[in-house]
């Protein structure tokens, strides 16, 4: 039985979710085909709070029900792949066999305007306008495009970006700066993280630095899942005449979120991690009025210039993977944001709890409610080696029968990531916080 004390801190993480009251889930009622609910319909009508809607287990059984997951492993690194859920999965493979069998014929002549209906789909996921969004094979080759092709930055002037950012994009600003003789500057998200650590932190670097231009931000990080209140940064950035690049990679399907809350020009996002598409899905996301920023891409002139398309080019289409994007989205919406959101972050406070009073054990993601969402990192005993966390994540699988993954970049050290996603049940996050409890006794 869940605590007083547990319940009030669930109902405060819970504030970032939406309404106290919300459409939720049932057990009483068969669940019928996410493919044929209505947009945004849960898929068992029924009202709760955010706090009982995440505990309804006899629900998430159901849910849980629609993946078919490996028996090989106690699969809690979720944030790589987000597995297609059966329907979307299904779908998928018709989605394969109809464009094979068709071939060019079907590419042609009936795949365009099923493309601009995926993206008219994401479009509305999003809060985007349709025009403002082109289909990339991941976030990853979105920001590419949106830093690499960022033209606005001069000798002598300044990019920066903290040490939760994707390696990939550091890497990526790094070359920008380098190809246009400017100044990185790097800054370290304080930890533990706090709103106004963050904030301050961000404040001062900006400060100290007054020739920035380019301000790369990650929503949700892929190392310790802390999220990052974007819309405010980026209103700071922009008062200093800074632009702002967000990855918002693991952001949207993780937690309710519009491109009108983070702000930014300029947006990258995945969509098969938390939207549950075939991997090779992404969106690039700039914002209207916004194009002349960015470079068109290798000179392509397959697109209009003041056309986003014309900003990326990744050539022939996997057509069934964009074909599954209405698909997946379907799923999500039959579930809601909010009641996944609320579901999610019930699961990873059940292990970080009974973990979280162990000694040696420090957990990087902090409980404040806006802040936190699936993903947390943790270390044992302040060891932040690559080769200790390494050795961490191969302990928790090969002993304990529990997949992770060590995440490194932290200005701190190395960590090991937990991901729980909608087929996770409370006994994996028991059977995780069981198995660190043995680790850390160990010392």
């Amino acid at each position: 039985m869940p605590t007083d004390r547990s319940r009030r801190d669930f109902v405060k993480s819970a504030a970032i979710l939406g309404a106290a009251a919300v459409a939720a889930p049932s057990a009483a009622a068969a669940s019928p085909s996410p493919r044929s609910a209505e947009p945004g319909a849960p898929l068992t009508p029924h009202t709760g709070a955010l706090y009982d809607v995440a505990r309804d287990e006899a629900y998430w059984t159901q849910v849980a029900a629609k993946y078919r997951i490996t028996p090989r492993t106690t699969n809690m690194e979720a944030g790589y792949f987000g597995m297609m859920a059966l329907p979307v999965l299904e779908a998928y493979h018709r989605y394969i066999d109809r464009a094979n069998s068709e071939s060019s014929y079907f590419a042609r002549r009936e795949f365009p305007a099923m493309m601009r209906t995926a993206r008219e789909r994401v479009a509305t996921f999003v809060g985007a306008k349709p025009t403002e969004l082109a289909f990339t094979r991941g976030a990853t080759e979105a920001l590419q495009a949106l830093i690499g092709q960022y033209n606005r930055l001069q000798p002598g002037d300044t990019v920066m970006y903290a040490d939760l950012d994707y390696n990939a994009m550091q890497w990526a600003m790094n070359a920008l700066a380098a190809r246009c003789q400017a100044k990185v500057v790097t800054l370290d998200i304080p930890e533990p993280a706090s709103h106004e650590n963050i904030l301050a932190a961000y404040t001062n670097a900006l400060d100290a630095n007054p020739r920035t231009k380019l301000l790369l931000l990650t929503h949700c990080n892929n190392k310790t899942g802390l999220l990052l209140p974007v819309g405010e940064i980026t209103t700071l950035a922009k008062a200093r005449g800074v632009d702002v690049v967000v990855d918002a990679a693991h952001s949207f399907g993780q937690v309710p979120l519009t491109m009108a809350d983070m702000g930014a020009d300029f947006v990258g996002l995945n969509l098969h991690k938390w939207i549950g598409a075939p991997v090779g899905a992404g969106a690039l996301y700039i914002r209207e009025g916004c194009l002349s920023a960015i470079d068109r891409a290798h000179a392509d002139e397959s697109a209009p210039l003041d056309r986003i398309e014309s900003r990326i080019h990744t050539g022939t289409t996997h057509f069934a993977t964009v074909m599954t994007i209405p698909d997946a989205i379907d799923f999500q919406l039959s579930i809601g944001i909010p009641q996944k959101a609320a579901r999610l972050r019930y699961l990873r406070d059940r292990w970080v709890h009974a973990v979280a009073d162990v000694k040696g054990v420090s957990i990087l993601t902090p409980e404040n409610a806006t802040l936190t969402g699936a993903i947390t990192g943790f270390r044992l005993h302040n060891r932040g080696t690559s080769e200790a966390n390494r050795a961490l994540a191969a302990t928790l699988h090969d002993e304990f029968g529990i997949f992770t993954f060590q995440r490194t970049g932290l200005a701190k050290g190395d960590c090991v990531r937990v991901t729980p996603t909608l087929y996770n049940t409370p006994a994996d996050a028991d059977k995780l916080a069981a198995a660190i409890r043995t680790i850390a006794a160990r010392g």
